[in-house]
């Protein structure tokens, strides 16, 4: 039964978190909202919504751990995964040095949430600094934006290509009281598909005696990576590499100092010993991989997507046989 939860709670999420994204854009649409600002918010954000609701729901039902693990998982995927599945149909490059001011950021909360983790458990205060520095970013993103001509230029251009990539059929016209039930019920799908997640991955780490944490790193972290994979599939068919590449950046920066943020001024989370002799080290080396992609300077071709997934296995079979000897 608690498979049946996590394979429903997974595929809600994906759902749940595709029709918020639909809603949400029709609504800031129908306010004259500028496709700057949904492109940065909606478009490099809420595909990070699972993840978000997954990592509260795991606060708040003792299993913190689980939150800390899709993070550092989900960061992880979304470079092996997000990037290299797309390029094994569609290969593309990012030619875009805009995207290197966002690319620096990432960077910034990478390092700042392996660094935090040496002075043991997330507490509130760690949290706090988290969302604070996400405030931050967005504010100088917007702002730099709107008193840079050319970059104002590029940004919308680039919000236009994402919206079009994540919401293939836009309905401009779509009724207000219909967009408003669309972000509602979506939140609502995302709440009640992070619940049932979160229980049966519980009950499964229980049963086969490994940690919640590699429950996370593993099952959760793969499946609300689906949203950003969708996203860069659709991206890479348009030729956007440059918006897979945001997608990617703006998603891997909202899972540490959104998610991480917020959770931790929910519960305290816990940092496993196994995280600094494997996932961690991991976390920093797949990171590091984005900057020469990020800055043209390397093409993601077929043989690359391949050995990108490859890596991706790799990690998972040695994640399973550790769980093996700790089981």
């Amino acid at each position: 039964m608690e498979y049946i939860s996590v394979v429903g709670g997974l595929i809600l999420l994906v759902i749940a978190g595709d029709k918020l994204v639909e809603g949400s854009v029709a609504i800031a649409e129908k306010f004259h909202i500028s496709k700057l600002i949904i492109g940065i918010t909606v478009v490099s954000f809420g595909t990070s919504a699972p993840e978000l609701v997954v990592g509260i729901e795991a606060a708040l039902s003792g299993a913190a751990e689980i939150a800390l693990g899709n993070v550092v998982g989900s960061n992880i995927a979304n470079v092996l995964l997000v990037l290299g599945i797309p390029a094994l149909f569609y290969p593309f490059a990012c030619n875009d040095k805009e995207i290197k001011h966002s690319l620096t950021y990432m960077m910034l909360a990478t390092f700042l949430l392996v660094g935090l983790a040496f002075f043991g458990p997330f507490h509130i205060w760690q949290g706090i600094g988290m969302v604070s520095m996400l405030v931050i970013f967005l504010y100088f993103s917007i702002q730099r934006a709107r008193h840079n001509s050319k970059i104002m230029k590029h940004d919308i251009e680039f919000a236009k290509h994402a919206l079009e990539d994540i919401k293939p059929d836009p309905s401009p016209h779509m009724p207000t009281l219909k967009a408003v039930m669309l972000t509602v019920l979506g939140l609502a799908g995302l709440v009640f598909g992070a619940n049932i997640l979160v229980d049966g991955s519980i009950v499964i780490a229980r049963t086969m005696g490994v940690s919640e944490a590699v429950i996370g790193l593993t099952i959760i972290a793969i499946g609300t990576s689906l949203p950003e994979l969708t996203t860069s599939i659709m991206a890479a068919r348009n030729n956007h590499g440059d918006v897979a590449m945001g997608n990617i950046i703006g998603s891997n920066l909202f899972n540490i100092l959104a998610i991480m943020g917020i959770t931790a001024m929910v519960a305290p989370i816990a940092v496993p010993e196994q995280f600094f002799t494997l996932d961690f080290p991991i976390l920093i080396m797949t990171s590091l991989i984005l900057i020469p992609i990020a800055l043209g300077k390397i093409k993601i071709s077929r043989p690359i997507g391949f050995g990108f997934c490859l890596l991706y296995i790799a990690y998972l079979m040695y994640l399973g046989m550790q769980s093996n000897l700790i089981g």
